[in-house]
């Protein structure tokens, strides 16, 4: 099989189906999520478990935290030894370095978007994070910062450059994959909800489908 043009990463996995069916379609990245109010939440110990099919480079084993202490930083490296943190919170430059540094890990920073303005908070970040994520800002009643399905007007990102490659999330599924990529220009796309029949529930069928959107895209 070979390397889809834009990379895929298949966030907030929690059974062996699910994990298989990403490794399977040609997934680059693997995302578990630490917060304990979402409903894809996994303890890092499963996490390791679940991960283990993706060691030895056929993905990026990716841990995705909401302002995480340094308890969780510390328990996270020791028992699933991430590739990559996801800093899905408030989290300042500072923070973003100090997490780098302590975890050994490269990070990703996860920049909300409703407007171009939103977006000039990504000059901020480019000298701090390894990769930025722009995902569309939750509803301001929503109980969590990400995996609720909204999206942002994708024209917002053609023709920006960053220094690595980036990540476009939120709302994203099989149907839309292709068109968020065409008008956005990411090299790589990140979904949760839009592959599940429920909440937390990841359908396999829905992730091939998902990849296989992606490779045609």
């Amino acid at each position: 099989m070979s390397a889809p043009r834009v990379a895929s990463k298949i966030c907030g996995l929690s059974t062996p189906a699910a994990v298989a069916a990403a490794l399977d379609g040609g997934a680059a990245y693997l995302g578990f999520i630490f917060f304990e109010k979402s409903p894809r939440n996994v303890a890092p110990q499963d996490a390791a478990r679940l991960a283990q099919p993706a060691r030895g480079g056929r993905a990026q084993v990716v841990a995705v935290t909401v302002d995480p202490s340094d308890i969780l930083l510390d328990r996270l490296s020791d028992e699933l030894a991430p590739d990559l943190i996801q800093l899905h919170g408030q989290e300042s430059p500072e923070r973003v370095r100090a997490v780098a540094q302590r975890t050994g890990a490269r990070v990703i920073k996860v920049l909300h978007v409703s407007e171009a303005a939103d977006l000039d908070a990504a000059a901020r970040y480019e000298g701090a994070a390894d990769h930025l994520m722009f995902e569309a800002r939750p509803p301001k009643d929503a109980a969590l910062p990400g995996g609720v399905g909204a999206r942002f007007d994708w024209d917002l990102m053609a023709g920006r450059r960053y220094a690595r490659p980036w990540f476009l999330a939120g709302g994203l599924d099989p149907w839309n994959v292709a068109e968020a990529v065409s008008r956005s220009g990411a090299p790589v796309v990140d979904v949760s909800s839009g592959v599940e029949r429920g909440p937390g529930l990841k359908d396999p069928a829905l992730i091939t489908a998902f990849l296989d959107a992606v490779r045609r895209a």
